[in-house]
């Protein structure tokens, strides 16, 4: 038995196998939940569906959370299959490209600001606003993807560390108003992971490598230990967190300085 049997989770941003949110699916998988994958559009769809395939998922659907009639759609839709929701996993973020290279004032413009915190923060409260309705009277927990750039300043990162505080922020915020209905969230704050989206960011190799000198544990982080830890979060172990920001990162977060030589 593990430790998610029998229960429903929906998790957002699953795009490849070298995603965070992958390996968050695989260990909810592994420990007993059923899955439903949702992707942004169809240019997705077939590669969202491979996925799903290797996960035993019972459903993908499709939501850009731009567009709130998409996110309605959505839950709609699941409300069709699930009388119920115990997890949400939201693994969505993105900021222009060229915003996310060189200093911040020198990048940084209005339109990119306001993406980066439409899709990187408000989408986790407006699918919180839909799950919360199907998580009332359980034990529902619901969890976000965060990085140390909310807390620090990292090179080339600019506008997504604000978009990512914000998004610290709102998970303290909701922790008080979905406490009452029974419901749990918080966020993990991974070390650097070679995915996707972060192979946007200027640098983004030597920020691997200058981890892995220096971090306690001496060693960069797998999506495998960020799935392991959101499936404790997730589950009825971690029934007393909430409003947390836990760290998964070989404890570089601690550091002041650069380990001497």
């Amino acid at each position: 038995m593990g430790m998610l049997d029998g229960r429903c989770a929906l998790l957002t941003g699953v795009a490849t196998k070298h995603s965070i949110a992958w390996g968050i699916t695989r260990s909810l998988a592994r420990e007993g939940a059923r899955i439903v994958l949702a992707y942004q559009n169809e240019k997705l769809k077939s590669r969202v569906e491979k996925l799903a395939a290797e996960c035993n998922a019972e459903m993908i659907l499709p939501c850009d959370v731009q567009n709130d009639a998409e996110i309605e759609e959505l839950f709609r839709s699941l409300k069709q299959n699930w009388p119920k929701l115990d997890i949400l996993v939201h693994s969505i973020a993105y900021a222009p490209r060229e915003e996310l290279n060189g200093e911040f004032l020198d990048h940084s413009t209005r339109d990119g600001f306001n993406t980066a915190h439409e899709i990187s923060c408000y989408s986790l409260v407006a699918l919180a606003q839909h799950a919360r309705a199907m998580m009332k009277g359980g034990e529902g927990a619901m969890l976000t993807l965060s990085y140390l750039g909310a807390e620090r300043v990292v090179p080339n990162y600019n506008v997504m560390g604000l978009a990512k505080a914000s998004l610290e922020a709102a998970v303290r915020y909701l922790a008080v108003g979905l406490g009452k209905d029974g419901i749990r969230i918080n966020a993990i704050s991974a070390g650097p992971i070679k995915t996707l989206a972060a192979s946007g960011i200027a640098g983004f190799r030597e920020m691997l490598d200058y981890v892995e000198k220096n971090a306690p544990l001496c060693r960069n982080v797998s999506i495998e230990e960020v799935g392991d830890v959101a499936a404790f979060l997730c589950s009825e172990m971690a029934r007393a967190i909430t409003g947390e920001v836990i760290h998964v990162d070989s404890g570089y977060h601690l550091l002041g300085m650069h380990r001497t030589p």
